[in-house]
């Protein structure tokens, strides 16, 4: 499946704008991460545009989230470990991570929220008036933007990243797509 083909899957599925506008900032993460690791970055922004493809459907349930966004992914074809990224993000079911592709989806995910908030209080709301030490600063801010699990982004250590590194990884990464995220 191409990634045109992917992304009309999703936009199929997706039909909030911000919903939308996220899967694609983790896909973008997702691919920087990848080409950072040498990985396939077609694969890793794959499992970034399947990782809440099933969310509208199931986000009333979250036991259900992140399992039915796996059978979806697995029904278009995609790999095991694909699959099992997509599977894994959702905390609530206590999987194991244990590929990279995992650990970096697990990160990535609630990462893009924290630096999409900390653009929208930049003077100008852009991508481009913030840099790493901003979000940073705001990411010690407990009461900033709250569904920003830190844990989840500090797990990058299981990547052999520091937190500033990652940040500024994703960071790049959402800037390059900045005019198809809004920001």
């Amino acid at each position: 499946m191409t990634r045109d083909e992917l992304v009309a899957e999703v936009a199929g599925r997706v039909t909030t704008k911000n919903l939308f506008k996220h899967i694609l900032a983790v896909e973008a993460v997702m691919r920087r991460l990848a080409r950072h690791f040498g990985e396939d970055e077609d694969r890793w922004g794959a499992a970034g545009l399947l990782h809440d493809i099933d969310y509208e459907e199931t986000k009333n349930d979250p036991y259900t989230h992140s399992l039915k966004s796996a059978q979806i992914a697995e029904e278009l074809g995609f790999d095991e470990e694909i699959v099992d990224a997509v599977r894994a993000h959702n905390e609530i079911h206590g999987l194991e991570r244990d590929t990279r592709m995992a650990k970096a989806l697990y990160c990535a995910d609630p990462l893009t929220g924290l630096i999409v908030a900390a653009a929208l209080i930049s003077p100008d709301k852009k991508l481009a008036g913030i840099d790493t030490q901003f979000v940073l600063n705001r990411m010690g801010e407990k009461s900033f933007a709250r569904g920003a699990n830190r844990d989840a982004i500090k797990a990058c250590s299981e990547l052999d990243l520091e937190l500033e590194e990652f940040v500024s990884l994703a960071l790049e990464a959402m800037q390059g797509i900045s005019q198809e995220l809004g920001l």
